[in-house]
């Protein structure tokens, strides 16, 4: 579904209207706020939100404010295509669409997990291509990403520093280009992935998401991917050993997270749901100028 930004921006303008006719001068003041945003969407028809733990409330109303004046991470895990990656480019496109219109400083930079996979391209070659390569090596593990280094990397970004991220090609040579991609500090990092709510780099996040989906909807869309990927017959039993491992690495990471968002609902919901919380900072911060 195509929404205008015109559309974009007048939802957003519509819902300053009925909520801020109070200043919003304090932590306590944005918390309610935020509340009322949370509690609406998880109440409403089609809502992006299964559930959130109240604490998030506090922690994001103290961002808002500056009373936290670092950046932000957020880290977003969900199973295999559960939606985890095109909401995190819906969240991109909305945060990047915000700077534009308020010409701030640079608000987002995406760190992508699956460029943490190790380089196995010798190995690769040495058993006569991935296909023979595959069937003694598990890509549906937290080990077969070197998730330390990417830990190590959002850190430094949150300290301020700029990263050389690594590139990790898809298509089939498992090889990863160290120092590829530079990574430019800003108010936000945001990852998704997998493993990105596991052990070895949860604690780089301050805002922990994780997708759910019903299994159902998600092993229809597995399938129409791995159909576009030419699978093949070897598609049900990838399927089946990404269903297995979910369940001892990803499905755990809900029990923590801090937010709980489904991946079917429309998508424009998920950028109106950001935008009332954009809303909040633009009155804050930038509400001598127009929305």
């Amino acid at each position: 579904m195509t929404v205008s930004i015109t559309r974009n921006i007048d939802k957003t303008s519509d819902f300053q209207n009925k909520y801020f006719s109070s200043p919003l001068t304090n932590v306590n003041n944005i918390e309610n706020q935020l509340k009322i945003i949370f509690d609406e969407e998880l109440n409403s028809y089609d809502s992006v939100l299964i559930s959130y733990k109240p604490s998030v409330i506090k922690k994001l109303a103290k961002f808002i404010t500056g009373e936290i004046k670092r950046p932000a991470s957020i880290g977003i895990a969900g199973e295999t295509a559960s939606g985890k990656s095109t909401i995190t480019l819906d969240i991109i496109d909305t945060l990047n669409l915000f700077e534009d219109i308020y010409n701030t400083e640079r608000i987002v930079t995406r760190v992508n997990s699956d460029d943490y996979y190790y380089d196995r391209s010798e190995e690769v070659k040495k058993a006569g291509g991935m296909a023979e390569f595959a069937k003694n090596y598990d890509f549906d593990v937290p080990e077969a990403l070197e998730l330390n280094l990417m830990h190590k990397h959002i850190n430094e970004l949150l300290n301020g520093n700029s990263v050389m991220l690594p590139k990790y090609d898809m298509s089939g040579t498992t090889i990863r280009w160290d120092n590829h991609t530079l990574a430019l500090p800003s108010k936000i990092i945001i990852s998704e992935g997998l493993f990105t709510l596991t052990d070895d780099v949860k604690d780089a996040f301050d805002f922990k998401i994780y997708v759910d989906i019903d299994s159902q909807i998600q092993k229809e869309r597995f399938f129409v991917r791995a159909n576009e990927r030419g699978l093949g017959q070897s598609a049900e039993s990838i399927y089946k050993n990404a269903s297995d491992k979910a369940g001892v690495y990803i499905r755990p990471c809900k029990n923590f997270a801090d937010i709980v968002l489904t991946g079917e609902a429309d998508r424009i919901n998920y950028k109106l749901f950001l935008n009332k919380i954009l809303s909040l900072i633009a009155q804050l911060h930038y509400s001598k100028q127009a929305v």
